[in-house]
Parts: structure tokens; C-alpha cells; sequence
């Protein structure tokens, strides 16, 4: 390489560099200001997701001090006395007072609750069928069977994660009707559905024999 050549890929190198500084003087803060951020950011993520713990440990300590009362009255009251962090949780709760609520034999409060987050649009659609399908299989009392029949339907459709059970309260409200042979139908259906559990196959095949009907071959 010539001496000219060296001299020139020098004052070349010498220009970047100059150019550099005055770029970092002139956008470090920029750089500076992306570091501030991600470090904020991480320490924001950290402390809201140990908050967040922190809730949900405190919200299920509360439930399982509830739950430990004597009297399905008191387990309701210190149910109410709960306030959920999420909207999963305010559901889980309901499904637990629900629940209380039936055990102290209040069937219609039992099914207001259900119901309620039933029709809760801010609930995960999973809790809102299991509040919905727990209110049907239990509201004699406070539901006509057409009511009750409808909402089981509904459940029912293919695809949906209840179906099964709602066709075993379709084929107890087909019993409850006195209609023997739409019963007979959807029980045989379940104890040969190969989605149907164990237990549901073997209720099912209980129920045709009690309905003096013939269960399926296997069942």
C-alpha cells in the first residue's frame, strides 16, 4: 500500500469516528432513554406479576377459610365477605356460594347465582356453561322443565365441552315428562358415544336397566 494510499485510509478512518461522536452526542439520550426503558419495563413485569401472586394466594386462603366453617349459612357468609381479584375468580366464587347455597336449601338463591354468571359477558365462556349447566341440572325448583330443557339444549350442541352431561339431564327431564322412550334414545347414544367418560357410560347404562330398557352390548 502507497504512503498516499495509507495517508487517505487514515484520514477516512479519522472522519467515521468523528462522525460517530457527533452522532452519540447528538442520539445517546435516545439510547440511554431505550436502556431506562427496558429496565423499567422488567422491574414493572416483576412487581406486577409478584402482586398478582400474591392476590391469588390471599384469594384462595380466603376460600379455604371459608370453606372451613361449620354451617353451609356461615360457609355462604364468609363467602360474600370475599372480594375476588379477577373475573375468573368473582366466578369461582359464585360457583362456590352456588354451591352453599344449595346445601342450605335456598334452590332459588342457588340458581340466581348461577345464573348471573351465566349471563356474564366478562366471564371466560368455560364458566359461564358450567354456572349454566349447574343451574339447570338443579333448578327444579325454581325453573319450568320447558326452561330447563331449552338451556340443556343449548348446551348440548356438538363441539361443546358440556354436551354429554347435558344429554344425561335431557334423558332425567325425558324421565321426569314420563317420556320412557325419548329417555331409552339419548341414554343408549351416551353409552356408545366414544367421548363419554367411564362414569357417564356406566350411569347411563344403570339408568336403561332401571328404565326396564336393554343396554347396549359391552355397556
Amino acid at each position: 500500500m502507497s504512503q498516499s494510499d495509507s495517508f487517505i485510509e487514515e484520514v477516512t478512518e479519522e472522519v467515521r469516528r468523528d462522525r460517530l461522536f457527533g452522532l452519540m452526542k447528538r442520539y445517546g439520550w435516545i439510547a440511554i432513554l431505550l436502556v431506562l426503558l427496558i429496565v423499567g419495563g422488567a422491574a414493572w413485569r416483576e412487581w406486577s406479576q409478584a402482586r398478582d401472586s400474591a392476590r391469588a394466594q390471599a384469594f384462595g386462603d380466603a376460600i379455604l377459610s371459608a370453606l372451613d366453617e361449620g354451617e353451609a349459612e356461615a360457609r355462604l357468609a364468609a363467602l360474600n365477605a370475599i372480594e375476588p381479584p379477577t373475573e375468573s375468580g368473582r366466578a369461582v366464587l359464585a360457583l362456590l356460594a352456588a354451591n352453599e347455597a344449595a346445601e342450605a336449601e335456598d334452590a332459588q338463591a342457588a340458581v340466581q347465582r348461577l345464573s348471573a354468571v351465566a349471563d356474564d359477558s366478562g366471564v371466560a365462556q368455560f364458566y359461564r356453561q358450567v354456572a349454566s349447566f349447574k343451574a339447570l341440572s338443579r333448578g327444579g325448583e325454581a325453573l319450568s322443565l320447558e326452561e330447563r330443557r331449552s338451556g340443556l339444549e343449548a348446551l348440548a350442541v356438538p363441539g361443546q365441552p358440556l354436551r354429554l352431561l347435558a344429554e344425561e339431564q335431557l334423558a332425567l327431564l325425558d324421565v321426569e315428562a314420563g317420556e320412557r322412550e325419548a329417555a331409552l334414545e339419548r341414554l343408549q347414544s351416551i353409552s356408545q358415544d366414544s367421548e363419554a367418560t367411564a362414569g357417564l357410560r356406566r350411569r347411563a347404562t344403570q339408568l336403561i336397566v332401571a328404565l326396564g330398557g336393554t343396554p347396549p352390548a359391552g355397556g
